[in-house]
């Protein structure tokens, strides 16, 4: 299959969801308010709660519900074929972790921006609270070595993508120092992807092995 046309597809994909599905959850199961007050400008201190502009509001929803597929879809198709992985990252996107971090999202800015632990704890008894708790760590660790499994057989198969992972965590931490210090984040995010896209033809012509772990 042509990759042109698969990422046509996942595109259209992806905007007739948004359209349609993603107004059926925001409007009938939801009920959202276009003038409702979020926690950060309710109970704004500059600490905890803190309006936040909106494309960068945008682009944290965005990495967190494209950070799985990105991670294990390129591993799918590498392990089982094209087929699994494209059907992992349009239909599990937008069935399962989009109304997941959605539905989340919404509960949450309800309750004062409280996690669902707390409203667990609210909601139930304490002890419930720390319960739950205890299982997302748990369920965030088998995630993590999942992440962790997948990744170290994609290095070992592909070197050249070592280099660039690494630069991923140092070029964030320098684009959120320069927003911090007040600089243009829309021209300083251009400039970090730039950086990553260099970062990916530099590790083209310097592939890396990981050593194995005796």
């Amino acid at each position: 299959m042509n990759s042109l046309i698969l990422t046509i597809l996942a595109i259209a994909g992806y905007l007739l969801a948004y359209r349609f599905y993603g107004r059926f959850l925001g409007r009938k199961l939801f009920r959202l308010e276009a003038d409702s007050l979020m926690p950060s400008h309710e109970f704004k201190d500059g600490v905890d709660y803190v309006p936040t502009k909106r494309h960068i509001i945008f682009g944290h929803h965005f990495t967190t519900i494209a950070g799985l597929g990105p991670i294990v879809g390129p591993a799918i198709g590498i392990i089982w074929g094209w087929l699994p992985a494209f059907i992992w990252v349009i239909v599990g996107s937008v069935f399962m972790g989009a109304v997941h971090d959605f539905s989340t999202m919404v509960v949450s800015a309800r309750n004062k921006g409280k996690s669902i632990g707390d409203l667990t704890g609210n909601l139930i008894s304490p002890g419930t609270r720390y319960a739950f708790q205890f299982i997302m760590q748990l369920l965030l660790f088998i995630v993590l070595s999942v992440f962790a499994m997948i990744v170290g057989v994609l290095f070992d198969l592909y070197p050249e993508a070592v280099f660039p992972v690494w630069m991923q965590i140092p070029i964030a931490v320098w684009l959120g120092w320069q927003i911090r210090l007040g600089k243009n984040d829309f021209i300083f995010s251009i400039i970090a992807v730039l950086m990553m896209y260099a970062s990916v033809v530099v590790g083209v012509y310097l592939p890396l092995r990981v050593p194995p772990i005796m």
